[in-house]
C-alpha cells in the first residue's frame, strides 16, 4: 500500500515539476516579448518624432538647424530647400522620395508598429492566462499529494523560487 502511495506521489511530483518548468519557460517567453514590446515602442516614437518632422519641413526657405554632432555636441547648419528627402529601405539601400512619399511611408511604418505592438500584447495576454492555468494546476497537484500539505521540500515551485531568480524580473507567486 505505501508502496503505491510512494509511486504515485513520485509521478505526481514528476508532473508538478514538469509543469515548473513549463512555466520558466513561458516566463522567459514572456520577458522576451517585453523586451520586444519595449523596442517596438521606441520605434514607434521614433517615427512619430519622424512624421512630425517631415510634416514641419518648410520647402521654399533655407533655414538655420542644429545638427548633432555626438555626445549632447550641435553645430548651426543651414538646410537648403528640401525637394527630396532620402530614406534607408534596409540593406544599406537609401532611396530619395518626395516630402508627400515620405510622410506616406513613415506613417506606414507607424502602422506596422502599432500592429507589431498589439500582436505582442495578445501574446502576452495569452502567455500570461497560460501561466496562470500553469499554477492553478500546480497548487490543486500539490493539495493531492499525500503529506506535502505545507511541505517546501515537496513544493518544487517553492523551493526555486528562493534560490533560482535566474535574473527574473517576475515577483515570485505566494499561491502555492
Amino acid at each position: 500500500m505505501s508502496n503505491e502511495i510512494n509511486r504515485q506521489r513520485a509521478g505526481m511530483e514528476q508532473k508538478i515539476n514538469e509543469m515548473v518548468e513549463q512555466s520558466r519557460i513561458l516566463e522567459a517567453y514572456m520577458n522576451d516579448i517585453i523586451n520586444r514590446e519595449a523596442t517596438v515602442s521606441r520605434l514607434m516614437g521614433e517615427a512619430r518624432l519622424a512624421s512630425s518632422a517631415v510634416q514641419n519641413i518648410v520647402d521654399e526657405n533655407e533655414v538655420e538647424a542644429l545638427t548633432h554632432i555626438g555626445i549632447g555636441v550641435y553645430i548651426k547648419t543651414l538646410v537648403p530647400p528640401i525637394k527630396k528627402l532620402l530614406i534607408n529601405v534596409g540593406a544599406g539601400v537609401t532611396v530619395e522620395k518626395t516630402k508627400q512619399d515620405a510622410a506616406n511611408y513613415v506613417e506606414a511604418k507607424i502602422k506596422e508598429f502599432e500592429l507589431a505592438l498589439t500582436q505582442l500584447l495578445n501574446q502576452k495576454q495569452q502567455i500570461a492566462v497560460r501561466m496562470e492555468q500553469i499554477q492553478a494546476q500546480i497548487n490543486q497537484m500539490l493539495q493531492q499529494v499525500p503529506g506535502t500539505a505545507g511541505s517546501s521540500q515537496s513544493n518544487p515551485r517553492k523551493q526555486t523560487q528562493g534560490n533560482d531568480n535566474r535574473g527574473s524580473s517576475r515577483q515570485p507567486s505566494h499561491s502555492v
